[in-house]
């Protein structure tokens, strides 16, 4: 399965990326500064989610392709039960 985003699904996760990119930097100038743990915490949470939400939004994509192919008859030489293993690893990667 190739990772094929259309325009918007790039821009989305692409920006979660980038947001949990920023957080994480902020979360090691928090501990370089020696910042209250909590605060840390809270931002090392927040980069966790955002990194979540991208992974989500990348299999809920490659979901929805591997329907519209079904649906549509095009045969990606893959056995469906073979995928089926493969994406249900991916959801539990992520949880």
């Amino acid at each position: 399965m190739e990772l094929e985003l259309a325009g918007a699904e790039l821009k989305s996760v692409l920006n979660r990326l980038r947001r949990a990119q920023g957080q994480i930097s902020g979360v090691i100038r928090m501990i370089e500064e020696g910042r209250d743990c909590e605060e840390v915490i809270t931002q090392l949470a927040a980069a966790s989610r955002a990194l979540d939400r991208a992974g989500f939004a990348l299999i809920a994509t490659g979901l929805q392709r591997c329907i519209a192919d079904m649906e549509s008859g095009t045969k990606s030489g893959e056995d469906p039960e073979k995928m089926r293993a493969r994406l249900e690893r991916l959801f539990l990667s992520l949880a």
